[in-house]
């Protein structure tokens, strides 16, 4: 084995060891993040680092959210293998591939085509064909494909768009962060019930803002 190689499988299993660290335990999540290669969702660049726990920067100012991040908001989802899942934010790709890698389909929308084109690539020559990837608002959801089961959103909302709640099914789980565009959010868990919404705070987060529409060029 090569020594980058060797250097890649040190920091997945130091990846792992400090996912546990945290607290995470839910074995389907866990597998995932160590099967799905990080390496291939990141620019050529930081691939020596693809493994370290970092948010990394990508494509259109956006960013490829830490892998203790990634776990910790698929964890919330509770996420089974007959779950229809809406993510809001494509970026790299990375957190469809952890989705994909569990939930039955996975519908993600990204509002920069240059994003949604390259993830929609990524995740082809993986052979991950249960994720369907749209250039849309985010902030609109999908309408024609709801209801989903889960919803997840990986940018920041200062309160999560009504549109969305409204495509949530009934006991479905939607996680967020939530709070100001700059700074850091709490990152949120609303499950739909009979009474309403039932709302739990995670964490804090720090993540980029969502931006309104389609971008124009990018």
């Amino acid at each position: 084995m090569s020594d980058a190689g060797e250097n890649e499988d040190l920091q997945r299993a130091e990846l792992l060891l400090a996912l546990r660290k945290r607290g995470l335990r839910d074995r389907q999540v866990m597998r995932a993040i160590e099967q799905v290669p990080r390496e291939r969702f990141v620019e050529p660049a930081f691939r020596p680092v693809a493994w370290r726990d970092l948010a990394l920067p990508i494509d259109c100012g956006q960013t490829i959210s830490q892998p203790t991040v990634v776990a910790l908001m698929t964890e919330a989802l509770e996420l089974g293998p007959s779950h229809s899942v809406l993510e809001v934010g494509t970026g790299s790709g990375y957190q469809s591939a952890i989705l994909a890698n569990i939930a039955g389909h996975v519908v993600s929308v990204e509002r920069f085509r240059t994003l949604a084109d390259a993830a929609a690539r990524r995740l082809a020559s993986l052979g991950i064909a249960n994720v369907e990837v749209l250039v849309a608002d985010g902030r609109a959801g999908v309408p024609q494909r709801a209801p989903f089961d889960r919803i997840l959103l990986t940018a920041a909302v200062e309160q999560v768009p009504p549109a969305l709640f409204e495509q949530l099914a009934m006991g479905g789980i939607l996680v967020a962060p939530v709070g100001p565009a700059e700074g850091t959010q709490f990152l949120m868990r609303y499950r739909r019930g009979l009474q309403g919404l039932e709302t739990r705070e995670l964490a804090l987060v720090r993540f980029v803002p969502m931006l309104p529409g389609i971008a124009a060029v990018l």
